[in-house]
């Protein structure tokens, strides 16, 4: 692989990716209705509920590619719950993917990388989670009409699969992104625990976020997979053991967890793609 077109390159974590496969040596086609900040030269405006101009797109673009993008990485989405009613939401997300994975077949391009969620896993955790931590092994439990949406994303990409057999798609359930300017704010959670429960206080920084979406396209698997992406530790200097018995008294440890360790397990990440978090707001910051 070579040229990576990425949808929602100019997002929170799309700029880290764009960036972050930049210096690996892959050349990077830019898809998004906002233009970026930088890498201007890579942009092209694409509506990805426009299933021509997505085809057109991932079969080569003037001055950009000589034909089909080798890859796709699909970040590009309404982000979250609540940023627009709930049927705009689900319509935006869930015809933007049908519409990557389409012309993707289309244009014969077999690797695709995609957004998933953590909130697939059940968040905001008003019925609370099976298990800590959490894992990609108990089924889906959408709460809300962008999880649904996510939820039968990745039940497409296995139908998707069993149409091309060559098919890699994999399925990044990512955690909160922050960026390091983000990580002033975090001290503040330790006054109220409960405001982070909704996600069990996990977080993935947009560079680490990055380095899994590379080594998703560049390991050798076929068919769909998916994994949570999120930081090796928690938001908080609370230990777990209190916060577990203060928010969720009753679930039960799947394994034992360290004192700060992440409660969206990414042991399966680490395992198939070798991804290793780098980074962690307890860091001193980055110039």
């Amino acid at each position: 692989m070579s040229v990576i077109a990425v949808t929602g390159g100019s997002g929170k974590l799309g700029r880290a990716v764009v960036r972050d496969l930049i210096e690996h040596g892959y050349d990077v086609v830019l898809l998004d209705q906002v233009a970026p900040a930088t890498h201007r030269e890579l942009y092209t405006r694409v509506d990805l509920t426009d299933y021509g101009q997505v085809l057109g797109a991932l079969s080569g673009i003037d001055d950009r590619t000589s034909g089909p993008v080798d890859a796709v990485v699909h970040l590009g989405a309404i982000p979250a719950p609540g940023l627009a009613p709930n049927a705009a939401t689900f319509t935006n997300n869930i015809t933007s993917t049908y519409n990557v994975f389409e012309a993707a077949r289309t244009a014969g391009i077999t690797t695709i990388v995609w957004a998933s969620s953590e909130t697939v896993l059940g968040l905001p955790f008003q019925t609370p989670p099976p298990y800590v931590p959490v894992d990609e092994e108990y089924h889906p439990r959408p709460e809300s009409s962008y999880s649904l949406a996510k939820t039968l994303e990745e039940e497409m990409a296995r139908q998707f699969a069993r149409w091309n057999p060559a098919l890699k798609a994999i399925g990044l359930r990512f955690s909160n992104v922050m960026e390091q300017g983000d990580y002033a704010a975090f001290p503040s959670f330790e006054t109220d625990p409960a405001a982070r429960r909704w996600n069990l206080w996990g977080y993935i920084d947009a560079r680490d976020g990055a380095q899994a979406v590379r080594r998703a396209l560049e390991v050798e698997l076929t068919g769909v997979e998916v994994f949570i992406v999120a930081n090796a530790d928690t938001v908080m200097t609370t230990p777990n053991a209190e916060l577990l018995a203060n928010q969720f008294p009753g679930v039960p440890l799947a394994r034992e967890v360290g004192e700060h360790e992440t409660l969206l397990s990414i042991d399966k990440a680490r395992r198939l793609l070798g991804f290793e978090p780098q980074h962690s707001w307890r860091q001193p910051l980055e110039a």
